[in-house]
């Protein structure tokens, strides 16, 4: 078993009493061990100089096979973008799906992401690149009425035989997705939860997303609004990973917080499509709900960038509370870690704490952008400050996949002229 060292570092360690110490880390093959003063020999050394090193960012709603479309589907009102990307979803080939989903994968893993929950079909090839890769995948088969879908076979069927094939794997959590309730019927949603149940997975799903999604879905159902009915029917509960949530009302947040819902949010994709809201964060937060955070597609929001979506995230509630203080970093950080392993029901990362999994990513601290960072303002300079140029290691169970001035294994491959279609 091999063991590293990783010597004089600020640690963010992001535990129960949300530490910060001045010390070593010591990790035996793929957990940490000890966290301290100890000065243990290790077969490897990491110098971390004073660098920040903190848990690995959990990107808790991607669809990283449609990486390729990052910059082709800008200006566009959201019903063209649903148009375009339907139309280009439909004609996907699996090298190309692959292709994608390994480009997403990269741009992650040099952005400090070492878990990312995923919705899309095609779990199976997706699951490829997460092996080959190195990261750490969540990834969610979707399913829909069959009217809607490209897909073949019927979905729910299509989400078992994936959840049969994948569970058990190493640095794979399969589960059941549902792509909303635009083009979910209340069957999908019924066999989506005997799916979950049966095979103990989350439930990752788009949820209150847009006004015109609640409005058309109001207009049919007797001026129920998506969560209301959600809620009746008995779906929402505590494996739900539910994205956006935008336009959620007070009563609806208490309804998801009684049921132990949990919420992903994407603050920069919401806004450049335009979504015309910010979630209730701060009643969210005050009920209870375990809110983490997500970047969404490189189509709708042109990066996978979590450096990004936390200062982007703070700042939108700030502003559209007009009060500077609510948002704190330390909040915000949490989202991107510990709570995103606490919404995918896996809390063996997350924090850095004897006996979790080593997904661990360090920050140059010494990099004019950031410095002087100290104990005392470390979160402070990873949400406001720091950006992936920051990233200098990036550890998943334990092994490193990125190191300043290597290409990780992702980029060696290389993506020049391949295909993504």
């Amino acid at each position: 078993m091999q063991s590293t060292l990783i010597r004089d570092a600020i640690i963010v360690t992001q535990n129960g009493k949300r530490e910060i110490k001045r010390g070593n880390i010591l990790i035996k093959g793929n957990r940490i061990s000890e966290i301290g003063e100890t000065s243990t020999d290790a077969d490897r050394i990491i110098e971390a100089d004073g660098n920040i090193v903190l848990p690995g960012f959990i990107n808790t709603h991607c669809h990283v096979a449609m990486s390729h479309l990052k910059n082709r589907l800008d200006d566009v009102d959201l019903q063209k973008f649903l148009d375009l990307t339907f139309k280009l979803d439909s004609g996907r080939t699996p090298e190309g799906i692959y292709n994608s989903s390994v480009l997403g994968i990269s741009e992650m893993i040099n952005n400090g992401i070492t878990s990312f929950a995923d919705l899309y079909y095609s779990e199976d090839i997706i699951a490829r690149a997460v092996i080959d890769s190195g990261i750490r995948g969540y990834l969610s088969w979707v399913t829909l009425d069959r009217k809607f879908t490209t897909q073949d076979g019927d979905t729910p069927d299509n989400a078992e035989q994936f959840i049969r094939e994948f569970r058990g794997k190493d640095r794979i959590t399969p589960s059941v997705g549902i792509q909303g309730i635009y083009v979910a019927g209340d069957d999908i949603y019924a066999s989506a939860s005997e799916i979950a149940k049966k095979y103990g997975t989350i439930i990752h799903t788009h949820l209150a997303e847009t006004r015109e999604e609640v409005y058309n879905f109001v207009k049919g159902h007797n001026g129920k609004r998506p969560v209301e009915h959600l809620s009746d029917i008995g779906f929402l509960n505590e494996n739900i990973l539910a994205a956006h949530s935008v336009w959620a009302t007070l009563r609806e947040v208490k309804l998801m917080a009684k049921s132990g819902t949990k919420v992903s949010w994407n603050a920069v994709s919401n806004f450049k499509l335009g979504v015309g809201g910010v979630p209730p964060v701060p009643e969210m937060m005050a009920n209870g709900i375990t809110i983490s955070m997500g970047t969404d597609s490189n189509g709708s929001n042109n990066s996978l960038n979590m450096f990004e979506a936390m200062k982007f995230s703070a700042l939108s509630v700030k502003n559209e509370r007009w009060n500077p203080s609510l948002m704190k970093a330390q909040e915000i950080l949490d989202m991107a870690t510990v709570n995103g392993a606490r919404s995918l029901g896996d809390e063996s990362t997350g924090s850095i704490e004897a006996g979790k999994k080593a997904d661990i990513i360090m920050i140059d601290a010494s990099m004019p952008n950031i410095f002087p960072v100290s104990e005392e303002n470390a979160v402070n300079s990873i949400v406001y400050s720091a950006n992936p140029s920051n990233i200098c290691m990036v550890m998943v169970d334990g092994k490193i996949l990125k190191e300043t001035g290597k290409p990780s294994p992702v980029d060696k491959t290389g993506l020049k002229g391949k295909v993504f279609t």
